[in-house]
């Protein structure tokens, strides 16, 4: 979600992250809206059909269909499920403080919702790794204190009607068209755009449904920066069966002094905008999408000069067998500025680019899936030191991942 050099403190000690800000991305700008109907009971003649959970997933991978169901009463069913997932990740040109291999727990995670009445909400609490391309890779052990604590996603629901819901707590962000955790999406790491977008704030948000339109706002703290100064709007299409487009947009209404890992100084500053379209249709899904960027010249902040990011991608499933998909990523992005009149660093350094690939493979029976990766990264323009290598110097960086784990 941020890619600029990223020096922040943590327990007294700075740290630097070169070539990137920071990983938190972005969850799909229809991730709120997944949120706002109750399931479709069946007629009382039929069979019940598995409930419609809020937990946000683009597929391959697949929750549990009969999850764990709690009644208390008058209040309603209660459902949980979980995930416990692990990976193993070899790279190439590793930044420094980074390693050339590792393994890794990715999630282990327990999620509780309550998705029907008028007052319902989504807790969802563990421990969770969050890979992206191109950044440093934190371990899971770290990634909870240095991004969105032991419970990541929590809210309350106030849903009047099947129309309308108000929501408060953490929430997925609107923006972008990936979701937070690894299990959500097509591909076990994030791309190069997500690091340019928020993944979860803290903050309201009202989501109304109307036919075919899908309308949510919400009220935020942006970056994850406890600094209630965001807003963002979405409006999603949903065209025919097939075929979905979405406009999401976000900015800071003011100002925020805010520099951790989980909140990049410029970006949470700055506006962003997401042009979405999803075409869905066995076999296949496929997402194109594009986004731009826009930080202000802030000289209180040290912004000394404007800058921007220009980015595309596009994400690809196709369902080869129902327990066999190959999904694939092509992105390219572009930050512009100059580093002599104080721009600042939004990729591997000012006026660089960057783009990406990236395959992966997922098998999935019953609960256990496992998956494998290969993705590739090449960086131009860059800024000596902002890049990959202990020096910062190298221009391209291959991963390998694989992981496999339990939905329960």
């Amino acid at each position: 979600m941020k890619r600029r050099i990223l020096s922040v403190r943590r327990n007294g000690r700075r740290r630097v992250f070169p070539g990137c800000a920071l990983l938190c991305g972005a969850a799909a700008a229809w991730a709120g809206s997944s949120l706002l109907a109750p399931p479709a009971w069946p007629d009382a003649a039929g069979p019940s059909p598995p409930p419609t959970l809020a937990t946000a997933m683009a597929g391959p991978l697949v929750l549990n269909p009969t999850p764990f169901k709690f009644a208390l009463g008058q209040f309603g069913p209660i459902y949980g499920t979980g995930v416990l997932t692990g990976l193993g990740l070899a790279q190439t040109n590793p930044v420094l403080g980074d390693r050339t291999g590792r393994f890794d727990i990715s999630n282990g995670q327990a999620i509780a919702q309550k998705i029907d009445g008028v007052l319902q909400f989504y807790a969802q609490a563990g421990i969770y790794a969050l890979p992206a391309l191109g950044t440093p890779y934190i371990r899971a052990s770290t990634a909870n204190s240095d991004f969105f604590g032991p419970l990541p996603e929590g809210y309350l629901k106030l849903a009047p009607t099947d129309k309308f819901a108000i929501l408060g707590g953490k929430l997925p962000s609107l923006i972008g068209a990936e979701y937070t955790f690894t299990f959500e999406n097509m591909n076990i790491e994030r791309g190069l755009l997500w690091n340019q977008e928020p993944a979860i704030s803290r903050g309201v948000q009202a989501n109304y449904t109307a036919g075919p339109l899908t309308l949510s706002a919400s009220f935020n703290d942006g970056f994850y920066s406890d600094r209630f100064n965001w807003l963002v709007g979405s409006a999603a299409w949903t065209i025919n069966g097939s075929n979905t487009l979405t406009v999401v947009s976000g900015g800071n209404l003011g100002r925020s002094t805010t520099a951790t890992i989980a909140t990049p100084l410029p970006q949470n500053n700055g506006a962003i905008l997401d042009l979405i379209y999803t075409y869905s249709a066995a076999p296949w899904t496929i997402t194109p999408y594009f986004q731009f960027t826009h930080v202000p010249r802030i000289r209180s902040l040290d912004l000394y000069a404007p800058a921007s990011t220009y980015g595309g991608a596009v994400l690809v499933n196709y369902a080869v067998t129902p327990r066999f998909n190959l999904a694939a990523r092509a992105e390219i992005i572009a930050a512009t500025g100059y580093g002599g009149n104080g721009a600042p660093n939004l990729l591997y350094g000012p006026g660089s680019y960057a783009l990406s690939l990236t395959a992966t493979p997922t098998w999935q029976i019953g609960r256990f899936f496992v998956r494998g990766e290969g993705s590739l990264v090449k960086a131009e323009d860059v800024t000596p030191g902002l890049a990959f290598g202990k020096s910062g110097n190298r221009t391209t960086q291959a991963r390998f991942l694989i992981e496999a784990g339990f939905l329960f």
